[in-house]
């Protein structure tokens, strides 16, 4: 899997990655937060907390995505291309 873009948050860094298939992944502490058929939709799923559930690694408290302030243009995001 390659990373394509990131963004910062106070909970951890987000990235955008696609898999040798064409897919597009959130990841987050190494983990895929769901599989997307684009940037855009991954990102619009990041940014209305439509992910899977993301604990907190230090409190364990559900993480709301929509609350971290991560743009919703992607070409604001750090491109790792």
């Amino acid at each position: 899997m390659r990373i394509l873009i990131s963004y910062p948050t106070d909970v951890g860094i987000f990235d955008i990655a696609q898999s040798l298939d064409r897919k597009y992944h959130i990841i987050f502490n190494d983990e895929s937060l769901g599989i997307y058929s684009s940037v855009s939709e991954a990102v619009d799923s990041l940014i209305k907390n439509e992910t899977s559930p993301l604990l907190h690694s230090e409190t364990k408290e559900l993480i709301d995505t929509s609350k971290l302030g991560i743009a919703s243009d992607y070409t604001e995001w750090d491109s790792n291309y």
